[in-house]
């Protein structure tokens, strides 16, 4: 008898194809360098420089070095000399540089040096570590800048834009799910617009405003504290005494929302008034001390840090101090610092302007 002899069939045991792709390409972002005083500048010494403020591209902090006297010894102080310096530790940080000294006569004729847009025999510019730099001795003659367009009322302009040299590994996915940002602020804000489970209102000059215990304890401590350890937890209603009715919209907004009222009307600080405190910025920052929203008050920070200028920083920096805000106070001490001069002219000026003719005779003119 002869049995059938039976051949497994062979099972495809090969492996599909991966594939991999490496992405090289450049991060990059630009800085603006304003040199006021430039006939001030000149005579400090060949070697030495005046440098910006440090800017952050690509992960690493970078500066521009400009020197009024040339680096270069040799050239006597015939050229002004501008580097790209690497001002945060990194090794061997490749990067693409351009530099432009704007006309600033209008005509668009600008003066610019650059890696982008243009093949490299060798490849970007490598920077070792820190303090490496890249730039040009002979970026241009001194007597010719001197004579420029690019020199204008004693003042250089210097855009400089660095690329970052980063290398990605891009491997395919199989599916991709886009997912839409978070809505918990649309949803919150819909309970606070409908009042629906509203449990608590405020009373804030006559104008009433709904809202939800758990809610604002949850976002407040002094919410929390308000109305679940104190004895009169159980009222109901509350008035408020020490916030307008729009500050406390705006408040309200935020503990909701997470961000600022979209209405910029209620936060504007442009209004001529006396005081940055006078604001509604100010006074949203002061709700913000007063119930312990730290984002809120950063927000507001923030938003104040922009307008600071030589007649608001006095009432800025009061603002900040009265209000634990820490980083705009530190703020508004940069900018006095840095504009100490012109803040002793001001104040020089407002008193004389407040002295009587008869008192002014008493100054002692040496």
């Amino acid at each position: 008898m002869i049995s059938d002899i039976v051949v497994p069939l062979e099972k495809d045991l090969s492996i599909s194809p991966t594939s991999s792709r490496s992405v090289t390409e450049t991060v990059n972002g630009s800085h603006k360098f304003v040199i006021q005083g430039y006939s001030l500048a000149k005579g400090m010494g060949v070697g030495k420089h005046i440098a910006s403020d440090t800017f952050t591209v690509g992960g690493f902090q970078w500066a521009i070095y400009f020197y009024p006297d040339g680096k270069n010894p040799e050239d006597n102080s015939t050229y002004v000399s501008v580097f790209i310096a690497l001002a945060s530790e990194g090794t061997d940080v490749r990067a693409l540089f351009e530099l432009t000294l704007v006309d600033q006569s209008g005509k668009g004729k600008h003066k610019v040096h650059s890696h982008f847009d243009r093949s490299l025999e060798s490849g970007p510019y490598t920077l070792k570590y820190r303090g490496s730099m890249w730039g040009y001795k002979r970026f241009f003659r001194r007597t010719a800048l001197e004579t420029s367009d690019y020199l204008k009322d004693d003042c250089l302009k210097i855009n400089c834009t660095v690329g970052v040299v980063v290398s990605v590994m891009d491997s395919p996915r199989l599916h991709s799910i886009q997912v839409p940002e978070s809505d918990i602020g649309m949803h919150f804000g819909m309970l606070l617009d409908k009042q629906e489970g509203s449990d608590v209102v405020f009373d804030v000059a006559g104008e009433k405003f709904h809202a939800h215990k758990l809610v604002l304890a949850a976002r407040s401590p002094v919410f929390r504290a308000q109305f679940f350890d104190e004895l009169d937890c159980e009222k109901n209603e509350i008035v408020v005494t020490d916030m307008e009715p729009k500050v406390f919209e705006a408040m309200l907004h935020f503990i909701y929302r997470d961000t600022f009222v979209e209405d910029d009307a209620l936060i504007a600080s442009s209004s001529p008034v006396s005081s940055v405190s006078d604001t509604l910025a100010g006074k949203l920052l002061a709700a913000a001390d007063k119930y312990g929203l730290e984002r809120l008050q950063l927000m507001c920070e923030s938003y104040l840090c922009k307008d600071i200028s030589v007649n608001s920083v006095a009432s800025t920096l009061a603002l900040a101090d009265r209000h634990h805000a820490m980083e705009l106070k530190a703020a508004c001490l940069k900018f006095a610092a840095e504009n100490l001069a012109v803040l002793i002219i001001c104040l020089m000026t407002a008193i004389i302007g407040a002295c009587s003719c008869d008192a002014l005779k008493w100054i002692p003119v040496s």
